[in-house]
Formats: C-alpha cells, structure tokens, sequence
C-alpha cells in the first residue's frame, strides 16, 4: 500500500494486530477443542481453580494484562489462549470469556458455539435446550443466555487478511461467549464480578431485534472536521447539546468517579450523553472544571447521515468505506490512521470510521472528534 498509516493508539493496536495475526497464522488443526461441562469448567479449566492452576492448566501460559479490583475479585486475559478468567474474592476462578477469533472453538453437547454465525448458534442452542427441556433466555445482546449451562452468548466483529497480506475488517459478527460457575447463571453481566471485566450498564439492551434505519430515512448531517457535525459544535455545554438535538432528553449517561474506591460523596464526572432518538452519543471532556463537547459518535443503525468527500460515512458496508479511504489515500496520497479499536480514518481530521453489530453482521458508523480529542476506542 502506497498510503501512511499511523496508530493513533499504538500499543492497543499492536496488541490487536497481534492477536488476530496469531489466529490467522494458526493451522486448523491448531486451535484448541474444548468441551463445555455446564457450571463445572470448559476445557482443561475447572471453576474454583486459582490462577496458578489455571495458569498450569493452560500450559504454563503467561497472562497479558489483568486489573484487580478493591474487593479482590479479578480478572486476567491470557492472550496467546484467547480466553479472560474472571477471579471472585479470594482469587477463585469463576467465569471465562472465550474470544471469537482467538478463543478455543468450545463444544457443549452437538453445538459449537465459538466462531459461528450468530444466528445459526442461536438457533442450534434452543434445539439443543428444548431436547434437554431447559429454558433459554436473552441477555442485553439479545444473544441466547442458559441459566441451566451458565452460559451467556455475544458476537463480535471479525478480521481476516487481505490477499496483500494486511489486517481487513470484515462485515460479519461472529460469536463469542461468556461460561460462568453456578453463583453468577442466573445473570451475568448483572454481576459486580463481570461488570468489573465487561462494563454493559450504559449500553442499549438489545432483545433480539436488530433494526437498521433505511437510508431515505435518515437526516442528513454536515461535518466541519475538528468543529462540528450537524448541529452539534465542540465546546457546547451538555445542555446546549440537549437543546440542540431538539431537547431530547438522554436515554443514558456514562460517567466515573475519581478513583473505584471513591466515596459516594465525590464528584461524579460526565463522560458521555446517549440520545437514541437522534441516533448520537455525545463525548465530554473537562476543560476548565466543567464538562464540553469534544467528539460525537453518530450510531451506525440509527443515526444520521453524514459524508466525506462523497462517501456515505453511516449505515453501510464497513469493507466498503474501509475500501474507499483507502482508495482515496492511493490516489491523492492522503494518509490514513487506525484508532484504538482498528477503526479507519483520514489523517488530521481525527474521525474514526467505527462498527455496530446489526445482528449476524456489522454496519459502519463514526467518530467525529475535536482537534485535541485523543480517542480511546
């Protein structure tokens, strides 16, 4: 490829780059088969191991990164695996999050759940659940969750490389899945002990349904890059952004505390706004002790329109806006930037081409970013 390209967040890029590389290298043969024994252990691993066990258990495997919280409860990602152990107090292992791309492929009776479409797993776990006559219902992804198996299933996008050699986004979601001990199956991700690994308090719950909103439906936005997009301009307070989406009120606010161990009694910090009736999240920052706009994510599935250089930036084929950057950047030299996520974008706009899940595939959407906005995926 003739055109630059640069990371805006290098080490979680390259840490990224190298796990789907590591998958990609791999032989079929060469990635484990294990098999599920609902609410006892998956594979070598049995809950209520320690990390030594469990790290014995995986061969002698080296963890790549892990975060502990004031409680004790933990959690570590074991890379070169592709799984996350999740440690309840007392450093006892309790859930595993299997990844899609560089997971085991696990097994629980006839069913593969890892790597498939999401759909197809969905439909194989209910045919399987209705032969043992156990109840399946649906976590905030609208993916199959089985109190019975202590099984909650998600999706992610995948990668794949090109014929040149170079990491590509695809289109498509593939599964993935969380196996938790008999404490947390009746709700995971309702768990302080996930939580602390996945936070999904903030997100939209999803059901099952995964609407995407027509083209001709869709407003149609103008972007000033490092000003502005639509009618939101950086710098606005979070009212004036409220009042400028039309007074919509937010359908969630993420923010934080100073430190996890905050008292109840310190200041909460404001980081984002969610308006899902325009189809936007507003990002703040604190600039002189109050809260301002500094990017603004338009979602993929319901969001406005908004383009660059006649490219139609929302609701399409991700490998289509992928490919057209990047034809853009060859024949005029312009160059081209990864964000943390592998999200695409023009160099020196800080804009972000990102993904949604639109159930068994992915839809782009954007980032649209102040001139000092460093984004963290």
């Amino acid at each position: 490829m003739k055109h630059k390209i640069t990371g805006k967040c290098a080490g979680v890029c390259e840490l990224m780059v190298g796990v789907v590389v590591a998958w990609w290298e791999r032989k079929p043969d060469d990635r484990p088969q294990w098999v599920l024994d609902p609410l006892v252990g998956v594979g070598p691993l049995r809950f209520g191991m320690c990390p030594d066990e469990v790290e014995a258990a995986l061969g002698g495997v080296l963890n790549s990164g892990s975060q502990v919280a004031r409680d004790g409860s933990s959690w570590t990602r074991y890379g070169d695996v592709g799984v996350t152990a999740i440690y309840a107090p007392g450093m006892l292992l309790v859930a595993l999050g299997v990844d899609a791309m560089a997971g085991p492929l696990v097994r629980l009776g006839d069913v593969e759940l890892i790597d498939r479409v999401p759909s197809e797993v969905r439909a194989d776990i209910h045919g399987l659940a209705h032969r043992q006559q156990v109840a399946v219902g649906a976590n905030w992804s609208g993916d199959p969750e089985v109190a019975a198996w202590g099984l909650s299933m998600g999706a992610t996008q995948a990668w794949e490389l090109s014929a040149e050699g170079y990491l590509q986004r695809t289109d498509r979601a593939i599964s993935d899945a969380l196996l938790v001990a008999p404490e947390l199956a009746e709700d995971p991700h309702g768990t302080e002990l996930v939580t602390h690994w996945r936070d999904i308090r903030e997100l939209p719950v999803n059901r099952g349904g995964w609407p995407v909103t027509p083209k001709g439906e869709r407003p149609r936005w103008e972007w000033t890059p490092l000003e502005s997009v639509g009618p939101l301009r950086f710098g606005m307070t979070p009212h004036q952004v409220a009042a400028a989406l039309g007074g919509e009120v937010p359908a969630a606010r993420g923010g934080h505390f100073p430190h996890y161990w905050y008292r109840k009694s310190e200041q909460w910090y404001l980081n984002e706004d969610r308006f899902d009736q325009a189809g936007v999240t507003a990002h703040y920052w604190y600039r002189d002790g109050l809260p301002t706009l500094a990017a603004v994510t338009v979602h993929g599935r319901s969001g406005p329109q908004v383009s660059f250089d006649g490219i139609d930036l929302i609701g399409k084929r991700v490998t289509t806006i992928d490919a057209a950057l990047i034809q853009r950047a060859e024949d005029e030299e312009m160059g081209l930037v990864f964000g943390c996520s592998g999200d695409l974008g023009p160099d020196g706009l800080n804009m972000f081409v990102r993904s949604a899940r639109a159930g068994d595939v992915v839809v782009s959407e954007a980032r649209f970013c102040a001139a000092d906005w460093e984004d963290h995926g």
